[in-house]
């Protein structure tokens, strides 16, 4: 007896990144090689499309299209969102289930990070005591690469983190030689990456200089240095190399910065009053450098994670993959997991696709190993180097161009007919009891 043909809903949530749509093609391509999948939808905006029933047909686009999002960086495709699920809303679960139902979706992927997994997670639970023949799965996601355990046991790296770390390897090396050129009027630059809590971003300026040749410091969130101990290392660089780069993160403790947050509760740091990086130059410019002249410093904003010229094309690659085994995971009923990368030991760099279950990983969040990070807390340790080496590769990526513009994938506005009343977010609607 033939397997009754299941919808499919396929969404994103956070930060996006240069790769996230490489991994949108990979699930609607993987679809058509399953008689079980039926239609694929794109939920607008992540979870907030499930709920508003706005799902864009990714079956009915032009195979062109969907090729293209190879080389189309973060979410304009689909869209994503910020919109959590805390377990207060119980209406905006129900109304999941009942967008599902309404549309015959019997698989829901959704690409996110921590709280995407865990949005995940409580779907795939609820779907089980409604009786919903639902098979939830996850897509791995973030350019922190925060999610998993410290040992890589979960997963060895997130999509999005290799292109973001390509992009800071470049940087510094566009950095250092600026500096080396003008230093005798601005001796130091800081460049402030992004890592809110973990310093696997500005870990990877050290790419940029694996021989440590060039006067670079590097500070991760994790490093164990006050401001004093910062502008001492500075000077005591300063005074042997006239020059100096700094790299910090995002994270770094500087005090209090009067943050911003966003609705997970995490510290924008991008939209602060003041940043870290001009918290540490003005400190560095009050306190005195050792030689003539003042530090300056360059903060990158997104375009950390957009910049598509410097996606890595492992990274393209393998967030493919990962779109594909999840399509996989769920047209074989293993709903409940969430696809996952791991390094297969030895010299040689290969990896292997699997899973691990979405309530190991909802919620998680791995730490930036110690043993990585330099005893004097501003450098990161040839281990680091070699762990993300391979992740960058070795070419840029080739991108498609038409009239010196890049041809970036556009999908047509073609959308499920809705079925269900208008709905408002439980979260838009009312605040959480005891806020």
């Amino acid at each position: 007896m033939t397997k009754e043909r299941k919808n499919l809903v396929v969404a994103q949530s956070g930060g996006p990144t240069c790769v996230i749509n490489s991994s949108l093609r990979g699930v609607v391509e993987a679809a058509r090689e399953f008689d079980s999948i039926g239609t694929v939808y794109g939920a607008c905006h992540g979870i907030e499309g499930a709920l508003k029933e706005e799902l864009v047909d990714l079956t009915a686009q032009p195979e062109d299209e969907i090729a293209l999002l190879r080389y189309t960086p973060v979410a304009g495709a689909i869209g994503t969102c910020r919109y959590k699920l805390n377990a207060w809303q119980n209406e905006d679960f129900e109304r999941v289930v009942e967008v599902f139902k309404a549309h015959n979706v019997g698989y829901f992927l959704y690409n996110g990070g921590n709280d995407s997994m865990d949005t995940a997670n409580k779907i795939a639970e609820l779907a089980a005591q409604r009786g919903l023949d639902l098979q939830a799965v996850g897509v791995p996601k973030t350019i922190d690469n925060d999610i998993g355990d410290s040992e890589f046991k979960i997963i060895d790296h997130t999509p999005g983190y290799a292109s973001t770390a390509k992009y800071w390897s470049h940087m510094t090396q566009y950095a250092n030689e600026e500096n080396k050129g003008s230093y005798p009027a601005d001796p130091v630059l800081v460049m402030q990456a992004m890592g809110r809590k973990i310093g696997f971003i500005p870990a990877a300026a050290r790419l940029a200089d694996p021989k440590r040749n060039a006067p670079i410091l590097i500070y991760l969130a994790e490093s164990p240095c006050s401001l004093e101990e910062l502008a001492a290392q500075v000077n005591d660089v300063l005074r042997q190399e006239k020059r100096c780069v700094v790299v910090v993160s995002e994270g770094f403790n500087v005090g209090d910065l009067g943050h911003v947050r966003d609705s997970f509760g995490h510290a924008n740091f991008g939209a602060s009053k003041i940043t870290v990086a001009q918290t540490v130059v003005n400190y560095l410019n009050s306190t005195g450098l050792v030689v003539k002249g003042a530090a300056r410093c360059n903060v990158p904003g997104t375009d950390q994670r957009h910049s598509i010229g410097y996606a890595s094309t492992v990274d393209l690659d393998e967030a493919y993959r990962l779109g594909q085994k999840a399509v996989e995971l769920a047209a074989t009923g293993q709903g409940g997991f969430m696809s996952t990368i791991l390094r297969d030991p030895g010299f040689i760099y290969n990896v292997r696709y699997d899973k691990t279950p979405l309530s190991v990983v909802a919620n998680s969040e791995r730490t930036f190993p110690k043993n990585w990070i330099m005893p004097n807390g501003c450098d990161v340790t040839d281990d680091f180097v070699k762990y993300a080496k391979p992740l960058v590769g070795e070419d840029n990526v080739t991108l498609p161009m038409v009239n010196g513009r890049q041809r970036l994938a556009q999908l047509q506005p073609i959308y499920a007919e809705k079925k269900l009343p208008s709905y408002v977010p439980q979260a838009d609607r009312m605040k959480a009891p005891g806020k």
